[in-house]
């Protein structure tokens, strides 16, 4: 179940979640928003969360559903930043640095999901 990219997104997904916890207090600190912000802060958190219980997984299938959920959370995370832009909440320049950001963790996440499950069908 060890591929390169884990320890990639294993990473990533770490670096993601600080940021995220500086946006969200960026949010309620600055402009005191407190209810997309949280729901950001949850969903953007989960992620690294979920991909640090896919190390820990007891099977292949263990492994691929965690992977699965934290690519939920990071399309639930990309959701919650469109709106934070829209409602001016962030700038256009911090909506794409952490939202290309986001995106690239979804197109890892997506991958190594698809990877694992082509394997798991041989």
């Amino acid at each position: 179940m060890e591929l390169k990219k884990e320890s990639v997104i294993k990473i990533k997904s770490f670096q993601f979640a600080v940021r995220s916890v500086k946006v969200y207090k960026y949010l309620t600190d600055n402009h005191k928003e407190f209810v997309i912000s949280k729901q950001f802060l949850k969903a953007s958190t989960s992620i690294g969360a979920n991909v640090r219980e896919a190390h820990n997984a007891e099977s292949e299938a263990d492994f691929i559903h965690k992977l699965s959920i934290a690519q939920k959370e990071c399309d639930e995370t990309l959701y919650w930043l469109e709106l934070l832009k829209e409602s001016e909440y962030l700038s256009e320049s911090a909506f794409q640095s952490i939202y290309s950001e986001a995106l690239e963790i979804l197109k890892i996440l997506k991958s190594i999901v698809i990877t694992m499950k082509k394997k798991k069908e041989k």
